[in-house]
């Protein structure tokens, strides 16, 4: 599945929700789906910077030449999001990564409806990604 099919399935399944305590509950519900990272990557050198809560990611490039993430937070909404971009990300090429669209945030209201700091946190996560993908994408070269 493309990075797209997978933002335009995440669109369809939060357009059931009318009220964004639904859609809350439902990326509480995500949250227990995510990945696991291993306990030594619970390290600062994983820590995402500017998140109001923490979160570790951690991005590995697999034998196939594409990307997989792993994450935890102590947030279970914050873990919800990162669950969600894991989704969209997980097993694309680190320049499909790099260069991808995330508009199923804005389609789904998620950033209108984050406070400021779980805003800026989601935009640091994404940054992350991005960054590990950009140094993979170098080393493919």
């Amino acid at each position: 599945m493309t990075i797209d099919e997978t933002q335009d399935q995440i669109i369809e399944e939060f357009s059931v929700f009318g009220e964004w305590l639904d859609r809350y509950g439902y990326l509480i519900e995500l949250s227990s789906e995510l990945p696991g990272i291993v306990p030594e990557h619970k390290t600062d050198q994983y820590v995402i910077k500017g998140c109001q809560s923490r979160v570790w990611v951690d991005a590995r490039l697999g034998d196939d030449g594409k990307m997989y993430f792993t994450a935890d937070s102590d947030a279970i909404i914050t873990k919800g999001i990162i669950a969600l971009l894991i989704r969209v990300l997980n097993g694309h090429t680190p320049v499909e990564v790099r260069d991808a669209d995330l508009y199923f945030i804005d389609k789904i209201g998620l950033a209108q409806n984050l406070s400021p700091t779980r805003a800026n946190g989601l935009l640091a996560m994404i940054r992350q990604m991005k960054l590990f993908a950009t140094a993979y994408a170098a080393v493919q070269k």
